[in-house]
């Protein structure tokens, strides 16, 4: 089982499945959305996850995507798309142990920052895999 929640403590979660796929994201919308350069995200089915305290508030980032974050501290925390019905992505920043989903590739390269530097020999696209 994997754990994690928000920078505050106020949402904690719990994911019972092995995920489905894992991925360091560099598209506009996942750096506007995290402050950061790229965003690791970890996707599994959605009745494997669950909130065990708190509960996240949620936007639209764009047509079909609902993302979800912590109305008190902020932390960006999950990602929902229409497409993608039955899964539920998870920001691997924010499990108690991140080092236990790693990227198993990079996507959307094509908006990648023109300063990172990918060193990992990992596979990269410069939009989703799919």
């Amino acid at each position: 089982m994997l754990k994690g929640g928000c920078l505050c403590g106020k949402i904690r979660y719990e994911i019972t499945g092995e995920p489905i796929g894992t991925t360091a994201c560099h598209c506009a919308d996942c750096r506007r959305a995290s402050g950061a350069p790229f965003v690791g995200w970890m996707s599994v089915a959605r009745d494997t996850f669950r909130f065990v305290a708190g509960a996240t508030k949620t936007y639209a980032s764009s047509k079909g995507v609902e993302r979800g974050f912590c109305p008190e501290c902020g932390t960006p925390l999950t990602y929902r798309s229409v497409a993608y019905a039955d899964e539920i992505d998870i920001a691997t920043g924010t499990l108690d142990e991140p080092g236990d989903a790693p990227p198993e590739d990079h996507t959307w390269t094509s908006q990648q920052l023109g300063w990172v530097r990918l060193a990992d020999g990992l596979p990269s696209y410069p939009r989703s895999r799919s």
